[in-house]
Formats: structure tokens, C-alpha cells, sequence
């Protein structure tokens, strides 16, 4: 594990790696009562020549700075911080499984650590990196998974901190996880206000697929309104879509839709697919939404596990991750 501490008085200490341990942290440390406590989710892949290789790495340091920022952690060097981790990826190289789909998984992350029971910014912090080797999400193939239209609880709001990756965002969407689960479907759909404004699927971004009237096809996400997270994959699979599917005929919107505009399209043989992007699955599709005591079709066949663009979407994004298609999305750590 890579470790870096910071003080306010001295700023960013040494780094060090060292073996994986546990932390010694005093019960009085401002992260158990106060929730200062970000991270980040990245991978690292081994290419076919046996390359090891970053996604956007960039990005995730973007999003990081900005989340310690924002509940008064200090911020970092984005260079210094991807030379870090390309040295404990180099060093734990034996642990990137090879062949696609398969990659080492790499969990950034800030505490605040001052022993304070007093409310203020924190006096210091520790800076980690732990890493994991992980398979394929779908190991026997894509499975399309059902969502409940959730409403009663909010994972975000305008002013809020839903734009950032930070611990306090996943803990009270569990219960209502739970719940969905007891009435058999996988994760919720989070809806927001009155015109029940789509926001993200789970823990990812949302995306659809619309055929509107005219016979137009439109690519839809949520835009960055402060409620969204701002996905890796998620920037990812606009730039593709923009890149790819445009030519096509297809307009990519940034715009806000709500969940009775999806009932409809699907009631009319409109609503073509529909997924979530994250770092985990990179594309996750959807078979169904419960709304209102129906189901909504998001315009998987019985026999159909994912959609047209989903596939397209998981074979564009891997071809860059895994060195497949040379692009500056992906960051060759140095031997």
C-alpha cells in the first residue's frame, strides 16, 4: 500500500510503500465523528504485450482533488500522485491478472486523522492507496439487471455534495438498496423532485436511449447539475458516442429527463435501451423499471442480456483500456 500523511504545519510528508497493514488511528479521529472521507476508483490493466496501463488517471485525480477540497481535506499534486501509484502498480505487477476483463483495482483514498472532537477543518490527514486484483464484472456474459424507481429517498440535491465521491454518499442509499432487493430487483432508480427528474442508477450513471416521433435517435445522461457524479466512464461513453455515433445520425445530449418521459417512450416502442456506467462494470444493462406499480420496458428481448450500444460502448471503452486502440485515455505505467 502507498501512504502519504499531511499536516497542516508541514504540508505532504514522504511517501511511503509498504506492506498492506492495518491503521493505527486514534478513537478521537475526526473521520469516525465527522465523515471526512473521500476516495477514488480506478484500475490498472496488463496489455497483450504485458503493459501495464491506466485508465483517465488524470481524471480521477481531477475528481478526488475536487471532493478533499470540498469537506476541507488538503489537496495533492495530480502528477506526483499517478507516479506514486505507477510505482505501487509497478511493484505489485504480480498481481494484474492478464486476459480481458481482468485488472488490478486501485482504491485511492483521504481520511482526516487529527484527534479533535471539536467541528474545524482537520489538522492532518493520511492519503492511501490499496489495491485489489478483480475479474470480469459478468464473468459468464452480460446480465441485464431490473431497477426500482425510487423516490422516497434522495441520494442527492442541488447545493449538496452528490458531484463528489465522498464516503457519506453511499452509506444511506444501503437501506434503500435493501429494500429494493426484498422486492427482487437489483438497484434502485434514483428520481429527484416532483417532475421525478432521472439522476443515476445504483451507484452509476444513467444512460438511455430514445427514438424520438420524428425517428431521431438520441443518446441521454443526466448533465452535471451538482447532483450528478462526474463518471470517468461516464465522460468516456459521451466522447465515444459524440466521436461515433453522431456521424450516424444520432444527437448526444447532456439534458435532464424524467421518468414519466421514459414510461412514454417505452409505452410507444421508443425507449431503444438503457444502461449505468461506472468504473466497475463499465456498462450495465437494463431490462426493466418499476414505476408506479408497472413495469417499464427499456427494449431488452427476452432472450437479450444487453443492447446494441451497451456492447458497442464495453468494446470501444475496453480497446483503449487495454491497449488494443493506442489513445491518450490510457496511460502506460513506466517500466
Amino acid at each position: 500500500m502507498l501512504s502519504v500523511e499531511w499536516t497542516a504545519s508541514e504540508g505532504w510528508l514522504a511517501p511511503r510503500i509498504t506492506p498492506y497493514q492495518n491503521l493505527s488511528l486514534d478513537p478521537a479521529s475526526c473521520v469516525f465523528h465527522y465523515g471526512f472521507e473521500c476516495f477514488e476508483g480506478m484500475k490498472a490493466y496488463r496489455d497483450n504485450k504485458g503493459k501495464i496501463r491506466l485508465f483517465r488517471p488524470t481524471k480521477n485525480m481531477e475528481r478526488m482533488n475536487k471532493s478533499s477540497a470540498r469537506i476541507a481535506l488538503p489537496t495533492f499534486d495530480s502528477d506526483a500522485l499517478i507516479q506514486l501509484i505507477s510505482k505501487l502498480v509497478k511493484l505489485d505487477e504480480r498481481f494484474i491478472p492478464e486476459g480481458r476483463g481482468y485488472s488490478l483495482y486501485l482504491r485511492p483514498t483521504m481520511i482526516g486523522t487529527q484527534r479533535t472532537l471539536g467541528v474545524g477543518p482537520p489538522g492532518s490527514a493520511l492519503l492511501y492507496v490499496i489495491a485489489s486484483p478483480v475479474g470480469p464484472y459478468y464473468p459468464t456474459g452480460f446480465k441485464a439487471v431490473s431497477l426500482e424507481a425510487t423516490d422516497y429517498a434522495v441520494r442527492a440535491w442541488p447545493g449538496g455534495v452528490g458531484d463528489k465521491k465522498l464516503g457519506a454518499n453511499y452509506a444511506p442509499c444501503i437501506l434503500p438498496q435493501m429494500e429494493a432487493a426484498s422486492r427482487g430487483f437489483q438497484q434502485n432508480l434514483w428520481l429527484f423532485g416532483e417532475e421525478e427528474y432521472v439522476t443515476e442508477v445504483g451507484t452509476m450513471n444513467m444512460f438511455v436511449a430514445l427514438k424520438h416521433k420524428d425517428g431521431k435517435k438520441e443518446l441521454i445522461t443526466a448533465p452535471l447539475d451538482g447532483t450528478i457524479l462526474e463518471g470517468v466512464t461516464r465522460d468516456s461513453i459521451l466522447a465515444l458516442a459524440r466521436d461515433k455515433l453522431i456521424p450516424e445520425g444520432w444527437s448526444v445530449s447532456e439534458r435532464k429527463y424524467t421518468m414519466p418521459e421514459l414510461a412514454q417512450a417505452s409505452e410507444e416502442g421508443r425507449l431503444l435501451e438503457a444502461f449505468g456506467s461506472g468504473t466497475a462494470a463499465v456498462v450495465s444493462p437494463i431490462r426493466n423499471i418499476s414505476y408506479n406499480g408497472k413495469l417499464v420496458d427499456c427494449g431488452l428481448r427476452a432472450d437479450q442480456e444487453a443492447g446494441e450500444l451497451a456492447q458497442k460502448m464495453l468494446e470501444w471503452i475496453g480497446a483503449r483500456q487495454y491497449g488494443d486502440e493506442e489513445h491518450e485515455w490510457s496511460y502506460v505505467v513506466p517500466q
